[in-house]
């Protein structure tokens, strides 16, 4: 066992596991088409969320193993009381560098402040149009107003830089995109295009757009260059502006990453999914509810990472993954 511990997070096939998505809520205030259908109530019961206390004992053990960067997440993290929180328990911990939050930023203007004063240093914010009521067709709500709020206050506090999450389909208008990048470009903002997972009934609706080809064909058009490298580890290929990295895809359909994935996640009530495109999961909060102890739950999660899928097979069985993105983590 210290061996393991010593040798950190490796699976199978030689990749090195150092970063950890946490879903705090399977509970999101959009419904965006291409994430949970808008009449879904098929949600956890808040009573099978781990606590605050819980999550960060399961996120110092992976710490203690070599994480050290984390990633909380949804549905929409902020519907979590307590985030500012919980953020700050994990901060509190050592081997942790690097802690950041996805959200859909309907209410990122009254907790920005609290989260970054918890430590949180980056934020990822999803926002697929500028158009008005493209974003209420696409998300259920009228609240693009709140999302633009969110993100000038993020910025005021001193979020930098600050990543804004696009998921492109095949129908997705180029002008939305284009609309978009002017928008980050000027607010000094990254835009980062996404392509469609088949995550659940939601993801299969939509054919994936290439965004290798997009991505070329936008950056041209805004006179962007490739960036070579920008530090940040992830799997997003990025062209720049003046020497910053300005937009960004990330491809895992037309040209994924498997190969260098670096990353698993935990959903609220604890369980352990190894791959997206995989059932592959190890029930821990279930374990830790039960009475397992720190070496125990340890045990698990060298097992589970053993067992790490090589790759997804989104693109030869799209309809092999059931459930939804949001009931496993973004």
């Amino acid at each position: 066992m210290n061996e393991s511990l010593s040798s950190g997070l490796i699976d199978s096939f030689g990749r090195r596991v150092d970063y950890l998505r946490v879903s705090v809520t399977d509970r999101c205030d959009l419904r965006c088409h291409y994430c949970m259908p808008k009449d879904f109530k098929v949600f956890q019961e808040p009573a099978d969320w781990l606590s605050h206390s819980e999550m960060a004992r399961l996120i110092g053990l992976f710490a203690r193993l070599g994480v050290g960067k984390v990633r909380l997440t949804g549905g929409e993290p902020l519907m979590r009381r307590g985030l500012a929180e919980l953020a700050g328990r994990i901060t509190s911990l050592p081997e942790i560098t690097d802690l950041s939050v996805s959200t859909n930023g309907t209410t990122l203007e009254r907790h920005a402040a609290s989260l970054k004063a918890a430590g949180v240093r980056r934020l990822n914010v999803s926002l697929d149009s500028l158009d008005a009521g493209r974003f209420r067709e696409i998300t259920g709500r009228d609240c693009l107003h709140d999302v633009l709020a969110g993100l000038t206050e993020a910025r005021r506090v001193g979020f930098a830089p600050i990543k804004l999450n696009c998921v492109v389909h095949a129908d997705t208008p180029e002008a939305d995109l284009a609309r978009l990048l002017g928008y980050t470009l000027a607010s000094g903002f990254i835009l980062r295009l996404i392509e469609t997972m088949p995550m659940g009934s939601a993801g299969q609706r939509f054919q994936p757009a290439n965004l290798t080809q997009l991505g070329e064909r936008i950056a041209q058009r805004f006179g962007l260059v490739p960036a070579l490298d920008v530090g940040d580890g992830g799997p997003a290929r990025y062209w720049s502006a003046g020497g910053l990295p300005a937009l960004g895809v990330i491809t895992p359909m037309s040209r994924h990453f498997c190969a260098s994935c670096n990353r698993v996640r935990i959903t609220a009530d604890g369980t352990l999914y190894l791959c997206l495109g995989h059932e592959n999961r190890v029930p821990l909060g279930a374990l830790m509810r039960q009475g397992a102890d720190d070496e125990a739950l340890t045990r698990h999660i060298l097992a589970g990472i053993a067992a790490k899928p090589e790759r997804h097979e989104f693109n030869t069985e799209p309809r092999r993954i059931v459930r939804l993105m949001s009931q496993t983590g973004g």
